[in-house]
């Protein structure tokens, strides 16, 4: 089914029929990327063993399908506005899918790497499509519900991954961790076949390849900055220089943005506060979500002595978003966009307060309390922060629109991962030493790095390294509480931006903007 959509989605008396089968198949098809964000997380030790790859081409496994991936966003979404939506879904199901069975079988780490970043491509294609297709065929009324039950997907795919990568691999090799993918995309293609209509933009623009190329290299040349910081060093030249050389591309993409007839994304949506301060807020909660999640798996596995998959189930309570994202739709019909999303960041900010207090006496439960906390945070950020930035646009620039609120998630979580991830470095590295002195050189070292390393050095010592073990334990959990009281910071700033900045409702005109047009600016409340 083929009929486009775009002649009823903005006034709505006749709204496409089949929305709601179509939402279940763009989430299904949202699920796999959100697992792909973690999934191999718990496979990198096997992957270390069996392909007898480095510490660095590991981290390169991770970091190829990140670094892929938030380069494409804005271009492949400018793609799918242009060319259609449903074509650009399908066509990024196909390369992921493919991508995962050349994991799934690769013989080496390099070609994991490879194979990793065509995934990376995928993805850049699938997560756009599926929100700016949700935009087109939801009428107003009925958006913001469609877009909490997305964001909750989005964000449960993320915590989903730990928990199936590690059943696979208890029961599967490796490799099941990239197959599994394969029956999931194979139903979303057959359904959506059926089901989910197609749309673009009705005035055939010219591509803006030069904005398109201005955007990759700043998005790649940024996130490269951001991944390699906590292992070079925050004031290294590498990072200093990835860093400047994303904001000279920066000046130059937003130049030629505002000098072009037909740009890939246009400035003066920046001056719509529903869209700019809902993207901060967007940025600032995924800071917290990958930045919390990457010092959690690592808590419950060297600090409560869970296995990969027992930690994986023990992140699940992070899943209280699904409920509260859809129901924070119902809340900012009843109370606006502002007081929802800083009660969202707020609550963040509280569960990472809360999560600061724990210490290596602590068990399972207060872990668990601060983790649904923070899902309840989650879910009453993500949805309308993800819906005003997507309501303060033009329904014809839906894909650049999804594809901008992607990019930040993405920018946001790796700045999260590798911030938090510095923070806890630095701590752990200043509270263990004191307990290492003495310890031969190389021991001291290698357990000063990690808390890992430390684990590994204290079972090979046997009884003896059980100090080693204790002091490592207690630092970690030390540089954990420093951590994540910085993400607790960030998010109580982007409460705070919000309430200054965030309007509380939409402007009535935004809801029935032509396609063609830019959404005015909404008014503040």
């Amino acid at each position: 089914m083929e009929a486009s959509v775009n002649s009823q989605v903005s006034g709505l008396d006749r709204p496409y029929e089949r929305r709601w089968w179509a939402l279940l198949v763009l989430c299904l098809s949202l699920v796999v990327i959100g697992m792909d964000n973690t999934i191999l997380n718990v496979t990198l030790p096997t992957l270390a063993r069996d392909l007898q790859a480095s510490a660095s081409e590991l981290q390169w496994m991770v970091d190829s399908y990140v670094l892929v991936f938030a380069g494409l966003l804005l271009t492949m979404g400018a793609l799918g506005d242009r060319f259609g939506r449903k074509l650009a879904l399908n066509i990024g199901l196909l390369v992921f899918v493919a991508g995962s069975v050349a994991s799934a079988f690769a013989g080496s780490a390099e070609f994991l790497i490879f194979s990793r970043a065509a995934m990376g491509i995928g993805g850049a294609l699938i997560m756009p499509s599926t929100l700016s297709i949700i935009t087109n065929v939801f009428p107003a009324r009925e958006r913001g519900r469609a877009i909490g039950v997305w964001a909750g997907v989005a964000g449960f795919g993320i915590v989903l991954g730990p928990v199936i990568g590690g059943w696979l691999l208890e029961h599967f090799w490796w490799g099941s961790v990239f197959l599994v993918n394969v029956p999931v995309v194979a139903v979303a293609i057959l359904a959506g076949w059926a089901v989910v209509p197609e749309s673009k933009d009705p005035n055939a623009t010219p591509l803006d390849l030069v904005g398109a190329i201005l955007s990759i290299a700043a998005l790649v040349t940024l996130v490269y900055g951001i991944i390699e910081a906590p292992e070079n060093g925050w004031t290294d030249a590498l990072t200093l220089g990835a860093f400047a050389v994303a904001a000279v591309l920066s000046v130059a993409f937003i130049w030629w943005e505002r000098r072009v007839e037909h740009p890939m994304l246009r400035m003066e949506f920046f001056r719509n506060p529903r869209f700019s301060a809902a993207s901060a807020a967007i940025t600032l909660v995924f800071f917290a979500l990958f930045g919390s999640i990457f010092l959690l798996t690592q808590h419950l596995q060297f600090v409560l002595g869970y296995s990969p998959l027992e930690a994986g189930f023990r992140v699940l309570p992070v899943a209280v978003l699904i409920v509260a994202a859809p129901l924070s739709a119902r809340l900012v019909e009843a109370i606006g966009t502002k007081i929802v999303v800083f009660v969202g960041l707020l609550t963040v900010a509280a569960g990472l307060t809360l999560l600061s207090t724990v210490d290596v006496s602590s068990g399972y439960g207060l872990v668990a309390a601060s983790i649904a906390v923070i899902g309840a945070g989650m879910g009453f950020t993500m949805a309308p922060a993800t819906e005003s930035i997507m309501g303060s646009l033009p329904l014809a620039k839906a894909g650049v629109g999804s594809a901008m609120n992607d990019t930040t998630r993405m920018v946001g979580g790796a700045l999260g991962v590798a911030v938090l991830g510095s923070v806890l470095a630095s701590s752990y590295g200043s509270a263990v030493e004191p307990a290492l002195r003495g310890a031969p050189p190389q021991i001291a070292q290698a357990a000063g790095d990690s808390i890992g390393a430390a684990t590994t050095i204290a079972a090979q010592l046997g009884e003896q390294g059980r100090p080693v073990f204790e002091a490592a334990r207690a630092a970690f959990v030390e540089g954990m509480g420093d951590a994540v009281l910085v993400g607790a910071a960030v998010a109580a700033v982007g409460a705070i931006l919000v309430l200054l900045f965030l309007p509380a409702r939409a402007h009535r005109r935004d809801e029935a903007e032509p396609a063609g047009e830019p959404a005015p600016a909404a008014t503040r409340g």
